[in-house]
């Protein structure tokens, strides 16, 4: 799971204009934002697979993932994002909403770990 957050992270680096598609264009600082939850997931992605830091790390992700979540309502409820990144609204709202809840209660249960 953690190499996943570090790997996701990074693609925020190398192509953020993907990421950037998905910003609602209510918030402020676009590639600001892109570049900080990347870092954010490389810096919890790293934390949590060492015991020492998991606690914290998990706790991190658990926040992140609720932060970006107006990400995935925009682009579950907009074409233009959708488009932009080639996704369906199916798979936009049906799927990739709920699994951000799963990736959430993964982050709470590895803070138990």
């Amino acid at each position: 799971m953690g190499l996943s957050y570090v790997w996701i992270g990074y693609q925020h680096f190398i192509n953020p204009s993907f990421f950037l598609k998905i910003v609602p264009p209510f918030l402020p600082f676009h590639l600001e934002l892109v570049y900080l939850s990347g870092g954010f997931e490389i810096l919890f992605g790293f934390g949590i697979i060492f015991k020492k830091t998991r606690f914290y790390a998990s706790w991190g992700l658990v926040f992140l993932l609720i932060a970006v979540y107006p990400a995935n309502i925009y682009l579950a409820f907009n074409e233009i994002p959708q488009e932009a990144i080639n996704v369906s609204s199916f798979m936009a709202s049906w799927v990739r909403l709920p699994i951000q809840f799963v990736l959430i209660g993964l982050a709470y249960k590895a803070s138990k770990l």
